[in-house]
């Protein structure tokens, strides 16, 4: 069974928009989640991943928060696939030291080091880390629901 592509959109509305799902959902009234965590791994977190499940270590490495209300920017189409992007590049600490590859990124609640994550994807090109290296994931990074 698959999932329709208006529920698919508005579910990615209201987890990285808190935007309103009209008749069935909306954002927490107390305390709310603000941002979106966005952290780097070196291999796929997979379905029962946390926060630091595989995470990169490379000095001065640091876990980047994306605002709810205007660090993410929806797919504007109402057919196909529903996909989020960062509205802006998101980009982590420079490197200071220390080395390794990003092969996947994932976003999660805040929280600390175990907190659950939403969802992960695949970093294309992967992401070679390291002294002087500032990674970034850019306005074409997406995540969908289908």
């Amino acid at each position: 069974m698959t999932i329709s592509d208006v529920t698919s959109q508005a579910i990615l509305n209201l987890v990285y928009s808190a935007t309103l799902w009209s008749n069935y959902a909306q954002n927490a009234s107390s305390s709310p989640e603000t941002n979106i965590v966005v952290q780097l791994h070196t291999a796929d977190p997979g379905d029962a991943g946390v926060g630091n499940t595989s995470e990169v270590a490379y000095t001065s490495y640091a876990r980047v928060n994306v605002a709810r209300s205007t660090g993410w920017a929806a797919s504007t189409t109402t057919t196909g696939a529903a996909t989020v992007s960062p509205a802006a590049t998101i980009s982590f600490p420079a490197g200071t030291g220390g080395s390794g590859t990003a092969t996947h990124f994932s976003t999660g609640k805040s929280g600390g080091t175990t907190s659950p994550l939403l969802w992960s994807g695949t970093v294309t090109p992967n992401i070679v880390t390291g002294n002087g290296v500032t990674p970034q994931l850019t306005t074409a990074t997406t995540i969908g629901l289908t």
